[in-house]
């Protein structure tokens, strides 16, 4: 068989093949930045070219959350996570602003308001920031909600209701029990015992699926 003809019978298999892989992902992770590279292949079948072979960049946040879903599969786990991860993150908030926090004179009127717990908004937010700004902003109304929520059981604390921080950790107990309740049915450990910070990756994998419902780019 001459050389041409050898080359235009590896091209209609290359073609045939194409016919059946299209896209081909082959994730590479990268230690330092938690990166992957998306490879695609392009294949004209109609004039038998050759394949050209694309390279995209996929972001760290992509990355966290295939990870996460890997063993957030089952609907009844989902189902326990969209109720128990909430409650989670403000019970968790709750309880770090049920922690004294020194008074400060210059501020005034909002000394209640800054506490522990500011610290734990900020370093969050900053992280969501950094893996990305929409889903960050986002994430500051929800917490901004959740603080309202909890001023409001500091109040109800203050007029013979029951302590804070009594309150959020019965929350904060009975939510990480149906965590793990939830992954029991899934029949997979959670994701932050192979790495914590998917303690924080939790939250931002529940809000971009309320972005995507309104097609909202993160």
């Amino acid at each position: 068989m001459s050389l041409r003809a050898r080359n235009e019978r590896g091209n209609r298999e290359l073609c045939m093949t194409a016919l059946y892989i299209r896209d081909c992902f082959v994730p590479r992770s990268n230690d330092k930045k938690g990166e992957a590279i998306l490879f695609i292949y392009k294949v004209n079948t109609k004039s038998n070219k050759s394949s050209t072979l694309t390279e995209v960049e996929k972001r760290p946040v992509d990355v966290y959350f295939d990870k996460y879903a890997e063993s957030h599969q089952n609907p009844t786990n989902k189902t326990i996570h969209w109720i128990c991860v909430p409650l989670i993150v403000f019970s968790l908030l709750g309880l770090v602003w049920a922690i004294p926090f020194p008074h400060i004179g210059f501020l005034g009127q909002y000394n209640g308001f800054f506490n522990w717990a500011s610290f734990l908004i900020a370093f969050s937010v900053y992280y969501y920031y950094k893996l990305s700004p929409v889903l960050s902003y986002f994430m500051f109304v929800v917490v901004f909600a959740f603080s309202y929520g909890i001023i409001q059981l500091d109040a109800w604390q203050k007029t013979g209701g029951p302590a804070l921080w009594l309150v959020c950790l019965i929350i904060f107990v009975a939510s990480w029990a149906g965590q793990f309740i939830g992954h029991k049915i899934e029949g997979k450990k959670p994701s932050f015992l192979d790495d914590l910070k998917f303690l924080l990756i939790g939250p931002i994998w529940l809000l971009h699926f309320i972005l995507q419902k309104f097609s909202i780019k993160y």
